[in-house]
């Protein structure tokens, strides 16, 4: 086990930013600086310009959610377990939701969270990798926690207010997040990618269902199977089975 994870512990020191572009950019920004150490967490009250997957934006309203990011060396790790991380980070988050559903939640590849066909979180994970070795990861996690209002842009966004009926504390579930993201870190530290693989893909969203994928201009059917450790994701389609890496195609949601 790397000394990274021995001390500290991952949420401390926990930094609360009143307003910033994106606290990825921000906790980059830190470790450039030399001022981050493993485990730091960001926590802005409000983003400006928040990222998501793929050059998208996450839009949030300031002060009624979850806009974290967290600080991990990931020096002790081998760059091909990348997706591995991601699948720890997106258990970590459905691991938090789930204590206040208890039910609905699901994964859906490659790191979203979803509530029935909702979307309540999302993971954006930034590697710096200099050479051959991983040196640090930026995990950015956004969740819906206090909004009941989204912009009309949003595909069917969906929070815990709005689930539960419920108020919660945006910066006690960030503080409670990184300490599942600790539990789950420490699995992939010791070589647990299995177990992790397991989980991912018992929580994996419309596992074993027929559904509507496109892949540039062309739309088709076929089964969800399972995501293997690489972060592709593989689908039975007229009998066989076919593998597709993340971007590659879009799930079409009702």
């Amino acid at each position: 086990m790397p000394a990274s994870c021995t001390n500290p512990i991952i949420g401390t020191p926990f930094i609360e930013i009143i307003s910033t572009d994106s606290s990825n950019n921000y906790a980059v920004q830190q470790i450039r600086k030399g001022e981050a150490t493993h485990g730091t967490a960001y926590f802005a009250w409000e983003q400006t310009s928040g990222k998501g997957q793929r050059g998208k934006q996450w839009h949030t309203r300031p002060g009624e959610n979850i806009a974290l990011s967290v600080v991990l060396n990931t020096k002790g790790l081998q760059v091909f377990h990348q997706f591995s991380l991601s699948m720890a980070i997106a258990l970590a988050t459905y691991d938090l939701i789930f204590k206040y559903t208890q039910d609905f939640i699901f994964i859906k590849w490659p790191n979203d969270l979803y509530w029935r066909d909702r979307k309540a979180a999302g993971v954006l994970i930034e590697n710096i990798i200099h050479g051959k070795e991983w040196q640090w990861s930026v995990v950015g996690i956004g969740a819906n926690i206090n909004q009941t209002e989204f912009d009309t842009s949003i595909k069917n966004p969906v929070s815990l207010k709005q689930i539960t009926g419920t108020s919660l504390d945006p910066v006690k579930l960030s503080k409670d997040l990184c300490t599942n993201i600790e539990i789950r870190f420490n699995q992939l530290i010791n070589n647990e990618t299995d177990r992790i693989n397991t989980d991912f893909n018992q929580h994996l969203y419309k596992k074993g269902e027929q559904v509507k994928f496109r892949k540039n201009n062309a739309v088709f059917d076929c089964i969800v199977q399972r995501v293997n450790s690489l972060g592709q994701l593989i689908v039975l389609h007229q009998g066989f089975e076919q593998l597709f890496d993340v971007g590659d195609v879009e799930l079409l949601i009702k």
